[in-house]
Formats: structure tokens, sequence, C-alpha cells
């Protein structure tokens, strides 16, 4: 093993920067590659780009006649780009994008012709076996079908040789088996709530679409290196490893001038997004060594979505080009920084208004109130369903940590911004005096831009925060699909602007009030019944767990005890209502998510034990042969006075025997408790199992291999270490 160690040390210190120019300026590029707008002009006939235009911008079913003439002017355009297949490419439930390549290409019934094929059939529907995605109960093994159906919002595009056409995934009973299928209904029930508030201030609005800009955190290191680690290569973190001496503390890397190997990569990567359509638009290196960040302009959020889970596959695939190898988990290394994938949020009309953005009148300004305190007031509401949305097996060893927001949900908007409601909060009951109304629009609404011009603080601790005219839920995982947070995003901030509309019309119908005073009225309540969400400080403290418990807010620190608010009634209920997710639906991803738990730990458990017993031990055994011998030859040459003169070597020895015990001990324990927890029938309690009683030992054997790290023969160690990791660049 440690032969694989050294050569992977050579192979990676003698890598040559792979160069890379680019093709073109990114303007003339971008897009190439997708069937977008100007190549649907030119390959489509007018009623079929004016079928695609409606399914796009209306959500209009397309007639199956009009399908055959998409898919032609789609093949015609893929074939003259060099394609020769193409795949429905979709999000099932395994957190990874999937694809199965058909050719176009078909013989006549007597085999003597081929001819390119490809029609409305192919395009709109197939029939992928669906037997080994999971399900989570909503079918059996033996009813292997499930049906992948073309989503025209999200434009085709080709990557390689293949035409790649983004789908929802459904079982034969229709149940959603993917993340697309629930966020594209959610994503229709802000649209429906949103624009009706909006009517309210502007009646020529007619959509409003939920927008997402994502910020993916990596790490980039050699593959061979990767290779020399059983554990990152099965789990894509490293279960054990000493500290490097050097890490973060400088904090010399962040911001940092970028490696001239990984610039090279990322110049490769962004033109490939490029191509794609993905448009990425910031680079930099962030906090610990070997970790970088890229984001890309605002896009609608089922693009966005869509673009995140291909850009996670592109990464990869460029890496390899590069001798890299992506690392995308929240905490592969101890001791330094995890990754997060920052999801700013925020709304936008067909007018062009950003609705988390005020303007330059009060009747702006009141709208944008609107829609800024209704979204804190979904999130004190649902506090414990958003946290669901982010619990992972990976996540868990992040949130919390010094550089990822806590497990505990709570919302930041700065001091600036909690003046402005403290304000609103002392509004009269009922009708406004034209005084009051006077100082409103000119004191407190009318100031609300040059608040924000000056609000610029931002709290890191902080899972959700308003940075300007977005939201940013700061604690989504960087190896998530962005789909499940923005499902119950826009689930809950649509529920809960429903529920102001019925408010305010009824107190413009019932207590006669006017819509200005009606919708004051409303927020002043909304204001008062959200407090216990705002929060401004550091928190990481345990003052504030505490505070949090007497606000009544939850703290589930692991992903078995969040997950059970998945499945608590009012969660169903929401779904259900909003006609995004049914109770067989919201079932499964729970089942799905905790058996997902449960087989993380599993694995994990059994490649710790396999490197703690089949590479750790015996390296330590055979150093401690060395010794032994040294000790012997001592004895020999200096008889009676050997035991002072090897006194050390003899410490050492039984350093590493008392190490090597607690290996051995604490992983036959782990095994033990595995075994019975793979006994329980009962997904939560065997997820539970798993979490209290088998990942515990995870510390206890990383301690005694990282200790024997310091003791063992460098020249002999057999997986790489933290400083070769994080440092050979």
């Amino acid at each position: 093993m440690s032969t694989l160690r050294f050569q992977a040390l050579h192979d990676a210190s003698n890598r040559k920067p792979i160069e890379f120019e680019e093709s073109d300026r990114k303007s003339t590029i971008f897009g190439s590659n997708v069937f977008n707008q100007a190549s649907m002009k030119q390959y489509l006939t007018s009623d079929a780009y004016k079928g695609v235009q409606d399914a796009m911008q209306h959500g209009k079913k397309i007639d199956r006649n009009l399908a055959d003439y998409i898919a032609m002017g789609m093949k015609e355009w893929a074939i003259s780009k060099g394609v020769t297949h193409y795949t429905h490419w979709f999000q099932p439930l395994t957190g990874t994008t999937a694809e199965k390549h058909d050719a176009f290409f078909e013989t006549s019934y007597d085999g003597l012709e081929s001819f390119e094929k490809f029609g409305g059939a192919q395009l709109v529907q197939q029939e992928p076996d669906a037997s080994s995605f999971p399900n989570g109960g909503i079918r059996n093994t033996f009813e292997a079908r499930g049906y992948t159906a073309w989503d025209p919002t999200s434009p085709a595009f080709i990557y390689g040789t293949t035409l790649c056409i983004p789908t929802v995934f459904i079982s034969y009973t229709g149940e959603a088996l993917d993340y697309k299928t629930p966020l594209l209904r959610a994503l229709s029930a802000i649209d429906d709530a949103a624009t009706e508030v909006c009517k309210y201030f502007d009646k020529n609005v007619k959509k409003v679409t939920a927008t997402l800009g994502w910020e993916q955190e990596y790490f980039l290191i050699d593959r061979a290196l990767a290779n020399s680690r059983p554990d990152i290569l099965m789990t894509g973190r490293t279960l054990l490893g000493h500290t490097s001496a050097k890490g973060q503390q400088l904090d010399d890397h962040y911001f940092g001038s970028i490696p001239t190997r990984a610039l090279n990569y990322m110049r490769e990567l962004e033109e490939e997004c490029m191509l794609l359509g993905i448009p990425v638009k910031t680079r930099h290196n962030e906090v610990a060594p070997g970790q970088f960040e890229l984001a890309p302009i605002f896009e609608e959020t089922n693009l966005a979505v869509d673009h995140n889970s291909l850009l996670m596959d592109v990464m990869q695939k460029v890496a390899e080009r590069h001798h890299f190898k992506v690392l995308f988990h929240e905490k592969p290394f101890k001791g330094v920084n995890g990754s997060g994938k920052h999801n700013n949020w925020s709304l936008a009309t067909d007018t062009g208004i950003n609705l988390l953005s005020p303007g330059k009148t009060p009747m702006s300004n009141l709208q944008f109130l609107s829609f800024f305190i209704n979204t804190i007031k979904a999130v004190n509401d649902n506090e414990a369903l958003l946290r669901t949305t982010i619990a992972t097996a990976s996540n868990d060893h992040r949130l919390g940590a010094n550089e990822a927001p806590p497990a505990i949900i709570s919302v930041f908007i700065g001091e600036q911004l909690t003046k402005v409601l403290d304000n609103l909060e002392t509004v009269s009951d009922g009708k406004l005096s034209p005084e009051e109304k006077t100082d409103l629009k000119l004191n407190v609404v009318g100031k609300i831009p040059d608040v924000l011009l000056d609000n610029t603080d931002r709290n890191r601790t902080s899972p959700f925060a308003f940075t300007g005219n977005k939201w940013e839920f700061r604690a989504v995982g960087s190896s998530a699909n962005c789909a499940n947070a923005m499902t119950t995003l826009n689930a809950i901030v649509a529920k809960q602007l429903r529920e102001f509309k019925v408010a305010v019309d009824a107190l413009i119908e019932n207590k006669n009030l006017k819509k200005d005073e009606a919708i004051f009225n409303v927020l002043r309540e909304y204001i008062k019944e959200s407090k216990n969400i705002l929060f401004e400080g550091d928190g990481y403290s345990d003052e504030w767990e505490a505070e949090a418990v007497k606000r009544g807010l939850s703290n589930f620190k692991t992903t078995p005890t969040a997950l059970k608010a998945k499945i608590d009634p009012k969660v169903i209920k929401l779904f259900g209502d909003l006609n995004i997710m049914n109770h067989v639906e919201v079932e499964a991803r729970y089942e799905i998510e905790l058996e997902e738990y449960t087989k993380k730990i599993q694995i994990e458990a059994r490649v710790l034990g396999d490197i703690a017993r089949n590479h750790i031990i015996p390296t330590a055994i055979r150093y401690q042969n060395t010794l032994i011998e040294n000790v012997k030859g001592l004895k020999e040459i200096f008889g009676a006075e050997f035991e002072n003169i090897a006194k050390e070597q003899i410490i050492l020895i039984k350093k590493i025997s008392k190490n090597i015990e607690g290996i051995n001990r604490n992983v036959a324990e782990m095994i033990d408790q595995r075994k019975t927890a793979n006994l329980i029938e009962n997904q939560q309690e065997m997820a539970e199992m798993y979490c209290d009683k088998v990942k515990p030992y995870f510390d206890e054997i990383r301690n005694y291999c990282d200790k024997l790290e310091l003791l063992v023969d460098d020249e002999i160690w057999p997986i790489a270490k933290y400083r070769e990791l994080l440092f050979t660049r």
C-alpha cells in the first residue's frame, strides 16, 4: 500500500498543467449546444415553435402530432452537430442524474435498409426500467415500469455525441419518482399564489417566476492520490487521517491566486458550461486548501436545478482530463472547512420586477415588504420542514461546524431591516390616520431602499439570510440536488401567500379597510407571529441553543431525528393542498432518505473497519517489529544497560500495542452494533440505531488510527496523508 502511496505522490508531483485555450468569446459560444430559441426558430416550423413556446411560458400541452414536427427539427439540429444518440435525461431520487442512450438508427422490417429515426413518441415519453431506482414503497420490485416524460420548459442539450432531453420520471401509477416533478408543481403553486398578491400592486402582472442562483463549493485533489485512499473512493471523504500541521490557519488560500492546474481545469469547465448554456460567472479559491467555488448568474429555478445537476456531472468528466478528482462531500477533510451549496432565491414578475428588491415608490416598497415578511412567516411556521430538506448523512458533518450554519433554522435580516419591522409592528389596528399613513409612506416604507444600501452585514452563522435582493439558504449541502430545498421553500411561501391574500381580502370586504390599510394590518400580525425565527447573533453559541429552546424552535442535530418532520400530518396536508405531492409521494421520500442515510453510514462503517484492520494495523505491526528487532539488537550489544538505552523504543512499542488494541476492540464492537441494527425492520429505528450506536465508533477508531500515523515510520504509512492530499498542487 505504501508503494501505491509513493507512486501516487510521484505522479501527482510531476503533473504538468493541461494546457487549454478558449475556442471563442463566452458570449459567442454560449448555448451553442442547446436547442434554444435561436435553434428552434431555425429548425422548427412556425406552428411547432409556437407550441414549444406556449408549453414553456404558459404550461400548455403539446399535441402529439405537433410533437412529431418538434422531434424532426430537434433531430436535424442534433445530427448537424454530429450527434448519434438521444437520451431522456432525468433526476431519480439517487441524488445523481440518469440516462439511457438510444441511437438515431432503425432498420426496415427486412433488415435491408437503415435510416435515422426520432419521432414525437420518442421525444415525449420513454419507458426506462424503474426497478433499480429508489421508490420508497411506491412500487414492487417486479413492477419495473417507470416513465420519463419530456419537460419542454428545460431545453434539450448536446453533451458529447448525445442529445439529452430533460424529463420527469414517474411510476406506472403516476407518482413522482424524481426531484423534478414535485419541483415543477411547487413552481406552479408559487406562480399562482404570488401572481394573485402582485395584482394588489400591478394589475399587469400575469406570471411570477421563482429564480435561483446556486454557489457550488468543491474540493480538487489529484486523482492518483484519491486512488490511494479507499475511503475517498468508496465514501467521498476521508474516514481517517491526522490533520496537517498547516491547514487553513493563515487564511492564505481564500480568494488567493488560483493554482495553475486548477485554473486550467476551471477554464475548460467554463467552456463546457458555456456550450451547455450554464451561465457560470464567478470562480475563486475557498477557505480550505484545495477548495474552490463557482457560481452562475440567476436563472429560473427549474432550469437552474437542471444546470447544477448537469454541472456536477460535467465537473467530474472534465476533472478526469486534468487528472483531478472532484469531491462534493460536505466534509471530506477533518479540521478544515466543508462545502456548501448556498441557494440564493428570489421571485421575479413577467414585467421585470424582482419582488424582493424595493423600488422608488412607497407602493413598490409595500410590495417588497409583503413578499419579504410573508417569506419570514413561511419559514417561521415551517422551520422543522425546511430543516428536513438539508438533512443527509454527509451534511450532518458540516452543519454547526465553524464554516456552516447550525442545525437550528433561523432568519437573519440585519439591524436596519429589523428596525423597519419594529416600526411596522406599531401600526394601528384597523383604519390608519392620515398622519400615520404619511409617516409610514415617507419615513418607514419610503426609506427602505436607503436602508438596504447600508444593510451589507452578513451573518455566516445564519441558515437563512436576506442579502439585499434575495434570500440565501446557506445550509444546503454541496452534494445536494437543489430541487429538494427549492420544492419545499417555494411550497411553504406559496401556502403563506395564499393565506395572506385571504386575510387581506377579508379585511377589505368585512372591515371596510382600504387595500393599503388591510395589507399593513396583516403584515403587522405576521411580524408579531414570526419574531421567534429572527436572530441576529452568533448561531454557534451555547446561548443561542438555549434561547432557541425557549422560542420553541427545533434543533435536529442528526438526519434521522430531522426527517420525522417530513411525515407530520401538517406537512402531508401542505403538499397535498398545493397538489405538489400526495401522501404516498411524501412518505416514499421519507423512507428513501432514511434508507439512504442508513446505507451511507453502513458503507462508511465497513470501509473504516477494512482500512483500520487490513491497512493500518498490519503497517503498525510491521513498524513495531522493526522496533522490537532494534531493542533485541541493543540488548545483545549493551546487555543489562539496554533498558535505559532502548527506553524510548520500548515506550513506542507499548503505545503502538495500545492503539492496535483500541482499533481492534472498537471495530469489533462496531460490527456487533451493526449486526444488531441490521435486524431491525423499522426503517426509522434502524437509522437511529446506526446514528446513535454505530456512527459514534467512527471517531473512536479514527482517533487510534490517527495516533498511529504520528508514531509509525512515514516510509511505510499506507495511505496518502492530509498534507499530501491538500497541498500537492
